[in-house]
């Protein structure tokens, strides 16, 4: 008979801790950035690798479709994972390191939002993307892991996830962008739902 936590009992326990240590206050900078772009006009950039890549992808669709409120400005949203042909055309005639950097070099204005992920914060491509986006007066967003490799010296706002297992860290990642988007929506309908009539 074997004692001891379970390696799921482990890992839930282990999630839960992770969670109770989360930026909370750059959490809040970061809708209050998303709702100010609504409003501004501007565009929202995401880009990441592998898990992150998918995490991306949900994170835009979910900026994109799941904010929106009758009445309030939407969101304008690209995940710049989602075009395959345009990713291999990029990274098979110039580098893979320049997939993300390319498709924003025709795209990205000053005051425009990049949201890079990268658990390991050292992606390449992402941290090109972000060179550019500084360049370019664009805000800056990392999600990443515990480290935060380079990344973490290159964005205006950083989220790094406090657990040193990869699984975690996107686990995090998927769970802060619903959070985020989540508060987005509920603050766009106090602001532009009718007041409710008083009888």
């Amino acid at each position: 008979m074997t004692t001891g936590h379970s390696p799921v009992q482990t890992y839930l326990a282990e999630v839960q801790e992770m969670v109770a240590r989360l930026p909370h206050d750059t959490i809040e900078q970061i809708i209050a950035a998303l709702i100010e772009c609504a409003h501004s006009g501007h565009k929202v950039f995401l880009c990441g690798n592998g898990g992150s890549a998918s995490t991306a992808s949900h994170f835009a669709c979910d900026l994109a479709k799941n904010t929106q409120v009758p009445g309030a400005p939407p969101l304008k949203v690209i995940a710049l994972t989602d075009n395959m042909a345009l990713m291999t055309a990029w990274a098979n005639d110039t580098s893979y390191d320049n997939v993300f950097a390319a498709q924003l070099q025709p795209l990205l204005e000053a005051d425009d939002i990049l949201i890079g992920i990268s658990c390991s914060g050292n992606s390449r491509n992402v941290l090109n993307a972000l060179a550019l986006a500084r360049q370019r007066g664009a805000l800056t967003i990392g999600f990443t892991g515990d480290r935060g490799g380079q990344l973490k010296e290159m964005v205006d706002l950083c989220i790094r996830v406090p657990s040193p297992r990869i699984e975690q860290q996107e686990d995090a990642h998927l769970m802060l962008e619903h959070c985020i988007c989540a508060a987005v929506r509920h603050r766009l309908e106090q602001a532009y739902s009718p007041p409710v009539a008083v009888r």
